[in-house]
C-alpha cells in the first residue's frame, strides 16, 4: 500500500524548508516544492498546493519558523494564520506554536515537530476506531479528499478505509468528483487507486443515484472545523450529500481529530466559510466555460447540520454530537 508523504520538514530552524507534493498538478504530475519563505508558504496554502484541515494545520506549524526566523514577529505569525480562514486548524496550530515558542524558531521547530508527529498517530487512531464500519463487500462513498494528501499521516476519512484494508476486507469506494477543483477526482482517486482499493469517480450531482441504486451502505467524510454542536463544515457539497444519504437511510460519518472541533463555535451559524476566486467556476483550467464577467457564488465549504451526522469518528473513539462539548472539557 502506497500513501504519499503530504509534507515534511527537511534541515534545521534556520535553514530548513517545508518540502510538499504541489497538489495542484496531481494527478498528472507530481512536482515537490520547498518551502522556505513566509511568501512562499503562505501562497501554497491560499492556492491548495497543501491543503486539507490538518494538513494546513501542520504547515502552519512550519510556517511559524519561517515566519520567525525571517524576523517577521506577531504579524508574521498572524500572516501564517490567515492564510485560509475555514479550517480551524491553522489557527490552533499557530497558536500553539505561539504559545510554547514565543519568538524563538528553534522552540517553534520544536512543537512543530511534535504536531506532526500528533496528527500522525490521530490518523493512525481514526483508522482504527473507523475501520469496524468498513464491512466486507460493501460501497462506501466520500466528498472531497481527507486522506494522507490532506494531513501528516493516513488521513482521517480515508484511514478507515486503509485499516480496513490492512486487516483483509474489500470494498468499493464511490469518490465525488468534488466541483470545482475536484479534489475527489484527482486526489482522493490517486490515493485510494495508488493503494489497491477498488474506486469508481462519479461526478457530485451523481451521488443520489449511486445511493438510489443501493451500492452504497456507508458514507464517510473529512471536516475543515466542527462546532461545539456538531455542525460540520466540510468541502461545499457535503450539505448536499448529507441530505441524499439521509434519503436513503445511509448513516453519514465525520472523520476528524480534536484539532478541528472549535470549542470557541457554538454552532454552524459561527463557522467563516471562505469564498474562492471567481475564476474557478468560470474556467476549467485554461477553458473557459461561463461567459467572462458572469456573477459567481464559489464558496469553498457549505455546513452539515448534526442532525445528518451519524457520528464523529476520532482518535478517542466515535463520538456523538452531544459528547462533543464534554469530551473537549475532558470530561
Amino acid at each position: 500500500m502506497a500513501i504519499p508523504k503530504t509534507l515534511q520538514w527537511r534541515g534545521d530552524a534556520a535553514s530548513g524548508a517545508l518540502h510538499i507534493i504541489d497538489q495542484t498538478l496531481l494527478p498528472a504530475r507530481r512536482v515537490e516544492l520547498a518551502l522556505a519563505d513566509t511568501d512562499a508558504l503562505v501562497d501554497a496554502i491560499a492556492r491548495l498546493a497543501v491543503r486539507g484541515a490538518p494538513a494546513i494545520g501542520v504547515a502552519g506549524a512550519y510556517g511559524c519558523v519561517i515566519a520567525l526566523r525571517q524576523g517577521l514577529g506577531e504579524a508574521g505569525l498572524e500572516r501564517v494564520a490567515n492564510a485560509r480562514p475555514t479550517a480551524v486548524n491553522l489557527r490552533w496550530a499557530v497558536t500553539r506554536v505561539r504559545h510554547a515558542a514565543g519568538l524563538d524558531p528553534q522552540r517553534a521547530l520544536a512543537e512543530a515537530t511534535r504536531i506532526h508527529a500528533e496528527d500522525e498517530a490521530s490518523c493512525a487512531a481514526i483508522g482504527a476506531h473507523g475501520a469496524p464500519l468498513v464491512r466486507q463487500g460493501m460501497g462506501v462513498i466520500t466528498h472531497c479528499n481527507a486522506g494522507a494528501l490532506a494531513t501528516a499521516g493516513m488521513g482521517t476519512a480515508l484511514a478507515p478505509l486503509y485499516v480496513a484494508q490492512q486487516q483483509g476486507r474489500s470494498f468499493r469506494v464511490f469518490a465525488d468528483e468534488t466541483r470545482p477543483l475536484l479534489q475527489g477526482a484527482r486526489l482522493t482517486a490517486f490515493e485510494l487507486r495508488e493503494a489497491g482499493i477498488d474506486v469508481t469517480v462519479i461526478a457530485d450531482n451523481m451521488a443520489p443515484t449511486v445511493l438510489r441504486n443501493g451500492w452504497v451502505q456507508l458514507a464517510v467524510v473529512g471536516a475543515d472545523r466542527i462546532a461545539l454542536n456538531g455542525d460540520t463544515a466540510n468541502k461545499i457539497g457535503t450539505f448536499g450529500l448529507a441530505l441524499a444519504c439521509r434519503a436513503h437511510n445511509v448513516p453519514l460519518y465525520v472523520a476528524a481529530p480534536r484539532s478541528t472541533f472549535d470549542a470557541g463555535c457554538a454552532g454552524g451559524a459561527d463557522i467563516p466559510i471562505e469564498q474562492r476566486n471567481a475564476d474557478e467556476l468560470r474556467r476549467i483550467g485554461p477553458v473557459q466555460t461561463a461567459p467572462e464577467g458572469v456573477a459567481v457564488f464559489n464558496p469553498a465549504f457549505d455546513v452539515t447540520p448534526a442532525e445528518l451526522i451519524a457520528g464523529y469518528i476520532t482518535e478517542d473513539g466515535i463520538k456523538q454530537a452531544a459528547q462533543i462539548a464534554p469530551w473537549l472539557r475532558g470530561q
